[in-house]
């Protein structure tokens, strides 16, 4: 990834930052974006620490204007866009469909689904305009194929980021632009931890992880190697597809 610049979004922590990191680390300029400034500042730091060339930019993904901004700051900074990762996601509220309030629905829905639809748009607008083709990975769940009780905005978010991915690979693809999917499955990140305090460590430690074939969670970094994996060279052959990271899950349940 010498000489290549990569786009990150979500990149605060969890499978954001990872990939910020690996991605750095094989040569990449980085640009990490979230609403969180502090923890991306202290990224930039440590990735400069290490050598490496990162720069922040705080950004609400579910903005237009913030999108805008966080792709020109790319092109001002390193002059270019070859990698983007759209990571940016919340869970948001779990609730019985007769109790999910619109305003929450709404919510869920304009960060993981029309932020992914605005990065995609300006950044392929800006891969477009400089013809050296480029990869996108956008990174969904296995919540993409499985739903559950209560989870009825996260999930359907998810499996919209499917077909959102495939309709916008047979675009770009054309001209040189990959778009893949990447959805994991249960990985120590702290927005899992969120959610098995939610749900409790029983039925986490009873029912999930048993279902898993590897019979644990996955780590973060795992994650940004498929990411990275994608973005590279050695997946110049793949475009509108889903990986799925998950030990085996969806294979169980």
């Amino acid at each position: 990834m010498k000489n290549k610049v990569a786009l990150i979004t979500g990149a605060s922590s969890g499978i954001g930052k990872a990939t910020a990191e690996l991605f750095s680390s094989k040569g990449a300029s980085v640009v990490v974006a979230a609403r969180r400034g502090s923890e991306l500042e202290e990224l930039v730091e440590e990735i400069q620490n290490r050598g490496g060339k990162a720069s922040a930019i705080v950004t609400d993904v579910s903005s237009s204007g913030d999108v805008e901004k966080m792709v020109a700051h790319t092109l001002k900074e390193y002059g270019q866009l070859d990698y983007a990762v759209n990571n940016a996601a919340v869970e948001g509220a779990f609730s019985p469909i007769v109790d999910l309030p619109e305003e929450e629905w709404d919510r869920v829905h304009d960060i993981n689904l029309k932020g992914v639809f605005l990065c995609m748009k300006h950044q392929a607008r800006a891969m477009l305009a400089a013809k050296q083709g480029g990869a996108i990975v956008n990174i969904g769940s296995v919540n993409s194929f499985l739903g559950f009780p209560t989870g009825s905005a996260y999930v359907s978010t998810k499996h919209a980021l499917i077909g959102l991915t495939s309709s916008v690979s047979a675009e770009l693809a054309p001209e040189g632009i990959r778009v893949n999917l990447v959805c994991p499955g249960i990985i120590d990140t702290p927005m899992h931890q969120r959610l098995r305090g939610i749900v409790g460590d029983e039925m986490y430690d009873q029912y999930a992880i048993p279902a898993i074939h590897l019979r644990r969670a996955g780590r973060a970094e795992e994650i940004a190697k498929t990411i990275a994996f994608l973005c590279s060279d050695e997946a110049s052959y793949i475009t509108g597809t889903t990986l799925t990271p998950d030990g085996g899950f969806t294979l169980t349940v």
